[in-house]
């Protein structure tokens, strides 16, 4: 059976929920007849590589998508591509904080996804749920995250691997006048349709 890793984040810089760990959660344990595998990542620069390295190399999955939150975008964005940078002025949850530093020394300077961005969203779309494709993952632990996924793909050659953003929580927002949020449910609805236009034909 095919074999998805869909991974989100915990919570972070003083957030109490995130809503990309807890939509993964509730996706589907199965998706057109592929075995969905849910893995919670620290929002952490150094742990979140080890934990996905770990994953990958215990269920040697066909396809990982990694999911995070971009507060302040208005639907579901798949990336394009991840550089080869960090630099944010947000501390990850162990307190670090990367400013202008490349990924890999010895890397390229971006990975593009295998996976059919636009694909994704217009399946995203047809299930009712605004997307877009977007160009910048950001430089903080997502964006390094899809590019570590990418640079596993050395050692596991047939794994397909993207990143998808998706929106504030409404209870995100509360406090937060003006800022764009979207239902966990709509979020849920739309990466089922996101990971089911992925997936190869007759799984």
């Amino acid at each position: 059976m095919t074999k998805v890793l869909v991974t989100g984040f915990n919570p972070f810089n003083h957030e109490k929920i995130n809503p990309a760990i807890e939509a993964v959660k509730l996706l589907p344990d199965e998706i057109a007849g592929c075995e969905i595998i849910k893995l919670q990542l620290p929002t952490s620069y150094q742990k979140s590589e080890k934990k996905l390295q770990a994953a990958v190399e215990r269920e040697e999955p066909d396809f990982v998508l990694n999911v995070g939150q971009a507060g302040g975008r208005t639907c579901l964005t798949p990336e394009l591509v991840a550089i080869n940078y960090d630099d944010c002025p947000v501390a990850d949850n162990d307190g670090e904080k990367r400013e202008g530093q490349a990924i890999d020394p010895e890397g390229p300077a971006a990975y593009f996804t295998q996976l059919p961005v636009k694909e994704m969203v217009k399946a995203i779309k047809a299930a009712g749920i605004p997307a877009e494709v977007s160009t910048t993952a950001g430089c903080f632990v997502c964006n390094h995250v899809m590019f570590h996924a990418q640079s596993l793909r050395k050692e596991h050659p047939g794994m397909q691997a993207g990143f998808i953003h998706i929106p504030f929580l409404p209870e995100q927002v509360v406090k937060r006048p003006n800022q764009p949020s979207m239902a966990l449910e709509m979020i849920v609805t739309g990466l089922t349709a996101a990971i089911a236009a992925f997936l190869p034909e007759g799984d």
